[in-house]
């Protein structure tokens, strides 16, 4: 049976993350393809790991800067490669075309990082984030681990473009996939409790990522009040793995906002409450969370850049809003308007349905992973600046690896029987 080796910077949680989702939908993907799969990772598990064994999926914790895993990746001798971050590549990377030159490398980028740290340092500086600001350390690295793997996955088509418009990225080391899902009947919207049943607005995701806070931030100091001064009774319920103490700080039940920490269950989070509020200053990528209500039936408000990508000009499922009073006006209507509300949940399906339908990318992801087995010979020499790049990183991540491993090894406290 073919062989994939994932090297995860965390173990997958996707109650927890959309990233954990994500990978779930490509390890799924690997085993249509009946490739046998080898999770493996530098980081400790939790409570929260999603059990892969339960898949057939066998996990291995590895090292960093140990020469062990050159004996572990000559011994698994895989087909496939896949670094689930560009850090893991250039990890790992190295050692992957050292010990196994064969296999063939693939990079997930989940969101592309150098996108998402130029726009937090703009959201800093209240300026707009335009081509210059792209041009930082972390997109050197970034493109440069694109260009060492021979397939590059792209989760947003903006993200896509933009490394071929803008960084000059040969298409041929990119392919657009998406999160993705079975497509969906408006019936089912049946099952999911009705407009006159639900109440409230929340709002949803991983403290760990940055543009969590600063939602909330936003919805606390320039949303909410505005919201809840036109409807007193309803609450704003913030939920979120992770969740710092300076966030429970802003519990404050006489406003009715409700800090409620992590979501032992998403989808009835998502199916109990009336409305979505996300307004998402900066990031990359697509966003898990507004997939999820369209999945859900919740309609939701959030901004440009949370929208960013996901719907290929069709009408959202509820209003795209970047000035607060807006914001907070809008959702007061979607809130009260029993047929804006339901329409808007037409709209969701509809997204659902024509940009995230599973069925539109399995086969071509499939024809990819083919060809690329194939045709690896001639797809390698049409990407020089790959060669390059693998050479001379091998050379310095190599030997800067090899000190660390020496110096942990001297560091080491002697045996007291030696």
């Amino acid at each position: 049976m073919k062989k994939i080796v994932i090297i995860g910077s965390v173990w997958p949680e996707p109650k927890s993350t959309a990233a954990g989702q994500r990978m779930m939908q490509l390890i799924e993907l690997f085993k249509k393809i009946e490739y046998e799969i080898v999770f493996t990772s530098i980081s400790s598990t939790s409570e929260f790991t999603f059990d892969l064994s339960e898949l057939g999926v066998e996990t291995v914790s590895i090292e960093l800067n140990n020469n062990s895993f050159d004996d572990f990746i000559k011994l698994q001798n895989p087909k496939f490669v896949l670094f689930d971050r560009f850090m893991t590549e250039e990890q790992f990377g190295w050692r992957v075309t050292q010990s196994c030159p064969n296999a063939i490398k693939i990079l997930d980028t989940e969101d592309l990082h150098f996108l998402r740290e130029a726009r937090l340092q703009c959201f800093k500086q209240n300026i707009k984030c335009e081509t210059k600001h792209l041009q930082n350390e972390i997109a050197k690295r970034e493109i440069a681990s694109i260009y060492r793997c021979d397939l590059t996955l792209i989760i947003s088509k903006y993200e896509h473009d933009l490394l071929v418009d803008s960084f000059n990225i040969p298409p041929e080391l990119l392919h657009y996939i998406p999160m993705m899902y079975d497509e969906l009947n408006k019936t089912i919207l049946d099952d999911y409790p009705k407009f006159e049943e639900r109440e409230h607005f929340f709002s949803i995701g991983n403290f760990h990522h940055k543009p969590n806070w600063e939602t909330v931030l936003q919805l606390k100091n320039s949303i909410w009040p505005k919201i809840r001064k036109q409807l007193p009774q309803a609450e704003l319920h913030i939920y979120g793995a992770y969740i710092p103490e300076k966030a429970k700080q802003l519990h404050n039940s006489k406003e009715g906002f409700i800090i409620k920490g992590r979501a032992e269950n998403s989808a009835s989070v998502f199916k109990k409450n009336k409305i979505l509020l996300a307004p998402i200053p900066f990031g990359a990528g697509i966003k898990g969370k507004l997939l999820e209500s369209m999945l859900y039936g919740t309609p939701n408000i959030t901004s440009t850049i949370g929208a960013e990508a996901m719907r290929d000009n069709k009408e959202w499922n509820g209003f795209i809003e970047d000035n607060p009073d807006d914001f907070a006006e809008k959702a007061i209507e979607l809130y009260s308007n029993e047929i804006i509300w339901k329409k808007s949940q037409l709209n969701g399906i509809a997204i659902i349905n024509d940009c995230f339908n599973k069925k539109n990318f399995k086969s071509e992801f499939m024809d990819k992973i083919k060809n690329l087995l194939s045709n690896i010979v001639n797809h390698r020499a049409n990407n020089f600046m790959g060669q390059i790049l693998n050479h001379h990183t091998l050379k310095s991540t190599m030997y800067m690896s090899k000190w660390i491993e020496e110096k942990n090894s001297n560091n080491k406290i002697p045996n007291s029987n030696s």
